[in-house]
């Protein structure tokens, strides 16, 4: 058998070192063709990638070998706790935010949960069973269980198999009742088995994904607040309906702001694709989150006709009004088009900026939905099948209020423009460590029954389990 050592190095700087372990000796310790034999294969009872150190056989026993319920009650003293369908697990009611009102009086009868055990709760065939790391009581209608022998587990790793996505499939064969009713019992979870190593092995698994957690859970902080502050400065950089001076302001810019027609700003474009210089493979498409893109990346397909011949074209630098209805945005969205030149649906507005107007400020200017919805209420007609009916001379006909300066247009513009980079960084960066983790643990976890690996060599790359990371 050949073996390679792996080393992992998170965000977080530090680095980890795995071994993998493989009769391929074709392979010549290339990572990429051993990847696709990081998976247990049928009937094996160890993984193949481990952190170094650490070999033999995991061991199998049944739930109820290895975990017993708890009825503890009449303790109104603790914090009563509610399930939650994420890392959280157990969390305290008034902080989980979970408007969930009780009888107070009843709290005697609910059961206590401790640090280190697991509640088996209404959804738990939805998100697995709840961990807790607080002490509280909860629901007497869930089951709280934990360890025979707690010296010989880390609940941190029992935490992770139980909220796996393999062990909440596997949950679903167990399951009784229906529709949202349906519920677990412990009775049926005991006769389940798992394959488990050695305290020492669940205590560094656990650790690393652990520090994994805590980073997923840093940057997704740090996403949240970076959307807060984004979504309170594209309300305070512009002004109020009744002013004509935003709360928030660059130095050196002192002038009004001015009330202008929208038409007064852009022109309608009237370019079409007539001479079909763009083809199927140049149709945009225009998403909220992501803004003008091409529709195939967007979507994974054309969804466009035969001819595109009537298409619109889409220059860089041109604003597009969708008359698309989101749920925020029921009057459709508007959009700058940052990328390459394309085609869209007639169905969609396409317009210039005029001089002195920077089209950068008109994309922010429509980015929030109450802004974008208060200025298109009053101007669109919606027809029987929730179609938007106004063309795109009327879109123009309401009115914005813009700097006089182009400077301060630009400056305006150019601070979003930052601030959605580090938005985006923060994106990617928490995606990434999404990706690692499941990466992880579709490789370290000895699957029950898995006949074939549920990644390639190449997902598993993309997934981000590289030499170094």
């Amino acid at each position: 058998m050949a073996k390679q050592e792996i080393t992992l190095q998170g965000i977080d700087g530090q680095v980890d070192e795995l071994i993998l372990t493989t009769n391929d000796e074709s392979s010549n310790g290339n990572l990429e063709d051993c990847t696709r034999l990081l998976f247990p294969q049928e009937g094996e009872t160890k993984p193949r990638l481990r952190f170094k150190g650490f070999d033999g056989e995991w061991e199998r026993l049944k739930a109820s070998e290895l975990f017993v319920t708890f009825n503890e009650r009449n303790r109104p003293d603790l914090p009563v706790l509610s399930a939650c369908q994420d890392i959280r697990g157990m969390a305290v009611r008034s902080e989980s935010g979970y408007d969930i009102s009780h009888d107070r009086a009843n709290e005697v009868t609910y059961k206590v949960v401790k640090p280190g055990q697991f509640v088996i709760h209404l959804r738990s065939f939805q998100g697995g069973f709840a961990h807790s790391s607080v002490e509280g009581i909860t629901s007497p209608a869930y089951t709280v269980f934990g360890f025979k022998e707690p010296e010989m587990h880390d609940d941190y790793f029992w935490k992770i198999i139980f909220m796996s996505k393999e062990f909440i499939n596997r949950l679903k064969t167990i399951t009784y009742g229906i529709r949202d009713g349906r519920s677990i019992s412990f009775a049926e979870f005991a006769g389940m088995d798992f394959l488990f190593p050695s305290y020492e092995e669940q205590h560094r698994i656990a650790s690393f994904f652990r520090r994994l957690d805590k980073q997923i859970a840093l940057h997704k902080h740090q996403f949240e607040q970076l959307e807060q502050i984004k979504s309170a400065c594209l309300d305070s950089m512009f002004p109020k309906q009744s002013e004509c001076t935003p709360p928030i302001r660059f130095n050196g810019y002192e002038t009004e702001w001015i009330t202008k027609q929208l038409s007064e700003c852009l022109d309608i474009s009237k370019a079409r694709n007539t001479d079909n210089k763009y083809g199927i493979e140049d149709v945009l498409s225009v998403s909220d989150d992501y803004g003008v893109m091409n529709q195939i990346e967007l979507l994974g397909r054309s969804y466009a006709g035969k001819s595109v011949s009537n298409y619109g074209v889409l220059k860089n630098g041109e604003i597009v009004y969708t008359k698309s209805p989101l749920r925020s945005k029921p009057f459709g969205i508007v959009k700058q088009n940052t990328g390459k030149t394309g085609i869209v649906s007639v169905l969609y507005a396409v317009y210039t900026p005029k001089e002195g107007v920077w089209p950068d400020f008109i994309h922010y200017y429509f980015d929030p939905a109450w802004r974008l919805n208060d200025y298109m209420r009053p101007l669109v007609n919606k027809g029987a099948k929730n179609t938007m009916n106004i063309s795109d001379e009327t879109a123009l006909t309401g009115h914005i209020k813009i700097p006089q300066d182009i400077s301060e247009q630009k400056q305006i513009a150019s601070f979003f423009h930052r601030l959605d980079s580090q938005i985006s960084n923060q994106q990617q960066q928490l995606n990434r460590l999404k990706q690692m983790k499941t990466a992880c643990l579709n490789s370290m976890f000895p699957q029950q029954s898995e006949n074939t690996p549920p990644f390639d060599s190449k997902d598993l790359m993309a997934h981000g389990l590289e030499r170094a990371l």
